[in-house]
């Protein structure tokens, strides 16, 4: 029997981790993954992916588990960084979505 050569379940571009050549990051993933997700739950929550495919990347995530998790908190960081700097620029804006929030039952 002849064997095919699997295609790369992630790949690395744009300063992240993607499923293959799609738009759904790894991220989105793992964090469904670790949430105790199943693999065929996941893939019901992104059409555009196959249920290999995400068994694929849930594979790559478990054998690059150390680097994927430092990728994903210096990603949090990242976002907590720059929601901050929002905030300082604009605190008024923030005020107001605070407003809405809390008088939202």
């Amino acid at each position: 029997m002849k064997w095919m050569k699997s295609e790369g379940y992630v790949s690395q571009r744009d300063g992240g981790y993607w499923v293959g050549d799609t738009r759904v990051s790894l991220d989105s993933i793992v964090y469904a993954f670790l949430n105790g997700q199943t693999a065929e739950s996941i893939a019901q929550s992104f059409p555009l992916l196959t249920l290999e495919q995400v068994y694929g990347a849930i594979a790559f995530y478990l054998a690059h588990r150390a680097a994927i998790d430092l990728y994903l908190h210096e990603g949090r960081l990242e976002y907590e960084r720059l929601r901050e700097a929002n905030r300082r620029a604009d605190p008024a804006f923030y005020q107001k979505l605070l407003d809405a929030r809390q008088r939202q039952p």
